[in-house]
């Protein structure tokens, strides 16, 4: 129940970011509510299997995290620096239970508003961190995702053979999970 309750909430904020903001920031945030909504950090099924403590602090990361992107939603020089602490919480909550996807989760949020502060190298720095986390949970999603947000930040950052080199590899990554969103979006890069 409290997954599905989150998954409804992740969709009515897309919803709502999608009418205040620009298209790459959409596909940002598609990406980056795909990868919370398929964290097994919030599926009930998972909670359940665990210790009662761990269940305590997946919920509390779960719900740290929620507000942190409520916070990213808002978008103002206010509420960025705001919502990297809520994800900077929820990432050592996600590593007190040894949570990696939800680790991978939370640096590439907190990576995501970094690029869009205008701190392409932060942002790097949070990526790199996200890539093999993603990778050794066999997150192809996130992995794909991740690998797109590095070729997006060399690409800003006038990189543009690094920039191809990650998108090359992101390409695979959204076909091998059959996302035509991603798949798309490298197309108009």
């Amino acid at each position: 129940m409290q997954g599905s309750k989150l998954n409804r909430r992740l969709k009515l904020f897309s919803l709502f970011f999608l009418s205040q903001c620009s298209f790459l920031v959409f596909l940002d945030l598609q990406f980056f509510t795909k990868l919370v909504a398929a964290t097994p950090a919030v599926k009930v099924e998972k909670i359940a299997q665990q210790p009662s403590a761990a269940k305590d602090v997946i919920r509390a990361a779960a719900k740290v995290f929620e507000e942190g992107f409520e916070l990213y939603q808002q978008g103002t020089a206010e509420s960025l620096p705001q919502a990297i602490k809520k994800l900077e919480v929820a990432l050592l909550l996600f590593r007190r239970v040894n949570n990696k996807k939800g680790e991978a989760i939370a640096l590439l949020g907190i990576g995501t508003i970094y690029s869009d502060l205008g701190e392409k190298r932060k942002a790097l720095e949070f990526y790199n961190q996200a890539l093999p986390l993603s990778r050794a949970v066999g997150d192809r999603s996130g992995e794909a995702t991740t690998l797109f947000s590095i070729a997006r930040v060399y690409d800003a950052l006038g990189e543009k053979q690094q920039a191809l080199e990650f998108y090359n590899q992101a390409l695979p990554s959204f076909r091998a999970v059959g996302d035509r969103k991603g798949e798309g979006s490298y197309h108009t890069q």
